[in-house]
């Protein structure tokens, strides 16, 4: 018999029903009766009885075993009866029950009751307590054992629990008692996974719950031998040989070929859409990057170079000289940039930009598939596409346009899996230190995103707080518990270069990024680069391609309305809705514009906008903690298509129309490659090595005009001579005035500031005596050996014109730029 899937899939069916019990039964009919009576009874008898069905599941029983259920049956609509064609195992008639019950907990109890359904009280406290499965035991100090086994029989039953314990279920002492209280969802997911219909079910599920970290809670609980047992002196090596397939289908379980191709499918997905730049690396340009690409190689270039001559990797004075740059209050992702050294070292920075941009979506996109598949879905293609999402959502493919920081964000989904391994509360301690541990990693590879998720993470606490109280409260204590040593992990791992960040040269105290917040037709409207994007419209409500973070579409909003609405009564379901809800309002910013009018409304980010480091976040991407909240719904939703696929006919119709749906809210955002452009060459002065014989060690050599953020060829120039020497200016965040506030770029000096309006203007301003003294002050803070024009420069022949003036001597025409020697010792 196939076994049916799980009614509880469907939430009109399911969460009605509090606690379905399964009763599995061959050849009961002298004992069934009193049981189901007794059963019966207990349920209806409490100060506040939940809704319950009772499953029977006869196991091709040849007495009135299924006489006596049906009787039952007709007495009380809430009992059924399920009927296999033969004798198939305990296991297997269990499995029949547990995938066919509805229940938000589900019991599986013996048909002789030989543990009273009193006890079902104990099992409820220590679930309401957090647990995922509470399990009756024989072998736990507070046991009562009214009636015992015979001797031989106890003995046997010891020695296959220590081995079961050894082999299978650490931590349970006993793991055949057949009373035991299950989360329904997760028991369904167990069972639809399980493979043996003997006596060996129990330690096959118990391993599951074990594998996937879901709490497990051991209750001594009364048992009294019953006459008539099943289980027979030969069962038990058939037990043993069950707990070794257990043992070797745990490792040979693939799952088909999901395994393999999800991660190559994300894999192919990212380098189709950065195929342009592998094309050339070294040559290409990711146009919608702005300046940012060049910025990011910089990064992996000087950090390599701090590697390799052992130099501080917080800082770096070739850029900002002779002030310098503070590295780690900047993006320069010391947790990949570091690591990957070696391959920049190697192949260039360049390279490295590729591979981190490529592996990025498709490590993030890969963390999420395996987040899903572990916690939320049955269907591994459902956890692929709730993955995907995730990692390819337009905002992530916006921010991959330039920022590799909301890129490589695989280390996400692993810190909520630990998350919700504290929330079980059965390894805290442990637990808590590889949280520690991962998210003093996270510091080194974003610290905006891994703000942006903990707030997206405290919404979905409060969310799910107001949506099953009583669960929230039981898991309160270890997952604060755990938090606490997590910091106490991290903090000495983080506190030093934290402390260089907010208090070491060059540091900070916020960013001036004024007020952006998305326009809320933003949510609602496509992303450039989405397959029905269009890039003018996308310009009108953003701030440029590489914030465009929301454009989600609105059949997305729509199906993501609904999806909550039909999904609703799953808490968890609620708590996502919230989040998204919440992180889409929080983004729309300080002012919320009126779309039609020229009127506002005062948005909830005005509550954060001062909030230490809040303040340094722009608002708008906010919007990207929809996109988990949403990828799992998404995920959500194709699973229950997929259980839907194994039902009846009669759910084909809905199967379709979901589909339907989903693609057309998907569909409209799948992304589109990456547009580069060839760039330009260094020119030869600094190519071929013709910069050594200009400047000094501990001396700088100024390009015309100063780099700046929107000037920053020089980053690549100084690449290409392979970092040997400084210049002043450059792209990167500093600080600014005596308040240290944070701005993009240097603090202009008179020269810097006199070259900029050159290059804008392309009008040479009138050089006098106060120029000339400011320009000679400049130069001596610079330490300038040389000042070097490529002629390819915007106004090049005005620039040229003005640093003449200001020098009094004509420049050389070297190597493909102007040169002025403007040394003292020269």
């Amino acid at each position: 018999m196939t076994p049916v899937p799980p009614a509880a899939a469907d939430e009109e069916d399911g969460g009605a029903i509090g606690l379905s019990v399964i009763v599995p039964a061959y050849n009961e009919e002298d004992r069934l009766a009193p049981t189901l009576k007794a059963v019966r009874a207990h349920l209806d008898a409490g100060p506040d009885p939940v809704a319950w069905e009772l499953i029977v599941v006869d196991d091709g029983s040849t007495d009135a075993t299924a006489a006596v259920a049906e009787a039952a049956a007709a007495e009380e609509p809430r009992v059924r009866l399920l009927r296999t064609p033969a004798n198939r195992g305990k296991g297997h008639a269990v499995r029949t029950g547990v995938l066919a019950s509805r229940g938000r907990r589900v019991l599986i109890t013996d048909a002789d009751l030989a543990t009273p359904i009193e006890e079902l009280a104990l099992l409820e406290h220590r679930m309401d307590d957090g647990a995922t499965a509470a399990v009756g035991s024989r072998a736990l100090p507070g046991s009562r054992i009214a009636v015992r086994q015979h001797a031989l029989r106890e003995t046997m039953g010891r020695i296959g629990a220590r081995l079961i314990r050894a082999a299978a279920v650490p931590g349970i002492r006993d793991t055949q008692c057949g009373f035991k209280l299950f989360d329904g969802d997760k028991v369904r997911t167990a069972f639809s996974r399980s493979r043996l219909d003997g006596w060996s079910y129990d330690f096959e599920i118990l391993r599951y719950f074990h594998r996937q970290d879901w709490a497990v809670a051991e209750v001594p609980v009364r048992w009294a031998h019953q006459p008539g047992s099943k289980v027979r002196p030969l069962a038990y090596p058939r037990v043993l040989a069950d707990l070794v397939r257990v043992r070797w289908l745990a490792r040979s379980r693939t799952d088909g070929p999901a395994r393999i191709a999800i991660p190559a499918l994300f894999l192919l997905l990212s380098l189709l859409l950065y195929a342009g730049l592998w094309s050339d690396p070294a040559g290409r340009y990711l146009i919608d990057s702005d300046q940012d690409q060049q910025q990011w190689e910089w990064f992996f270039a000087v950090t390599a170079d701090n590697v390799a001559h052992l130099r501080n990797p917080l800082f770096s004075a070739l850029q900002n000289f002779p002030l310098g740059v503070n590295l780690m209050a900047n993006t320069a992702m010391l947790g990949l940039s570091i690591p990957l050294a070696p391959l920049t070292l190697a192949f260039g920075p360049q390279f490295t930009w590729a591979v981190v941009l490529t592996g990025g979506l498709t490590a993030t996109a890969c963390a999420w598939y395996w987040l899903l598949a572990r916690r939320f879905t049955r269907s591994r293609w459902a956890a692929a596409l709730g993955g995907g999402f995730c990692a390819f959502a337009p905002p992530m493919i916006s921010h991959g346009n330039a920022h590799p920081n909301f890129v490589v964000l695989f280390m996400m989904p692993l810190i909520i899996d630990r998350l919700l391994r504290l929330c079980g509360g059965r390894r805290t301690v442990r637990d808590g230190v590889v949280l520690g541990l991962f998210l003093a990693y996270q510091v080194f590879l974003g610290e905006e995103a891994l703000l942006l998720a903990a707030t997206g993470l405290l919404l979905f606490a409060l969310g799910y707080a107001a949506a099953s109280p009583h669960v929230a409260a039981a898991v309160a204590r270890p997952l604060l518990r755990g938090l606490g040593i997590a910091a106490l992990v991290s903090l000495p791992l983080v506190i030093v270069p934290l402390a260089w960040q907010f208090d070491g040269p060059q540091s900070y105290s916020s960013v001036l990024h004024g007020q952006a917040g998305n326009h809320p037709m933003a949510l609602l409207e496509f992303a450039t680069r989405s397959l029905a994007g269009d890039g003018s419209v996308a310009a009108s409500l953003s701030f440029n391609r590489t914030e465009e973070n929301a454009f989600f579409g609105w059949p997305l909003i729509a199906v993501t309305v609904a999806l909550v609405v039909h999904l609703k009564a799953r808490p968890a379901v609620r708590a996502l809705g919230f989040t998204a809800l919440a992180a889409a309002v929080l983004s729309l910013g300080q002012n919320i514009p009126l779309p039609g009018t020229d009127r506002t409304l005062p948005g909830p980010w005005r509550l954060l906008a001062d909030a230490p480091l809040f303040e340094s976040v722009i608002e708008a991407r906010m919007a990207m903690v929809c996109v988990p909240a949403v990828g799992i719904l998404l995920a959500l939703a194709c699973d229950r298509l997929a259980e839907r696929r194994e039902r009846s006919e009669r759910e084909s119709s809905r199967r379709v129309i979901g589909c339907a749906a989903l693609a057309a809210a998907l569909l409209p955002l799948l992304p589109t490659p990456y547009r580069t452009v060839e760039r330009d060459p260094a020119p030869a002065f600094f190519a071929d090595g013709t910069w050594r014989e200009h400047v000094r060690d501990g001396h700088s050599l100024v390009p015309v005009p100063v780099p700046g953020p929107k000037e920053t060829a020089a980053l690549g120039w100084q690449i290409d001579a392979g970092l040997g020497f400084s210049f002043p200016g450059g792209y990167f965040n500093g600080p600014y005035g005596p308040d240290r506030i944070g701005i993009y770029g240097p603090a202009w000096r008179a020269t810097s500031e006199l070259l900029h309006k050159v290059q804008e203007t392309g009008r040479v301003p009138d050089v006098g005596e106060p120029q000339r003294r400011a320009f000679q002050e400049d130069l001596a803070f610079w330490r300038a050996d040389a000042l070097v024009l490529p002629d390819q420069r915007q106004h090049s022949a005005e620039l040229r014109t003005a640093v003449t003036r200001l020098t009094g001597e004509e420049p050389r025409w070297i190597g493909g730029t102007w040169v002025w020697d403007v040394r003292v010792d020269r």
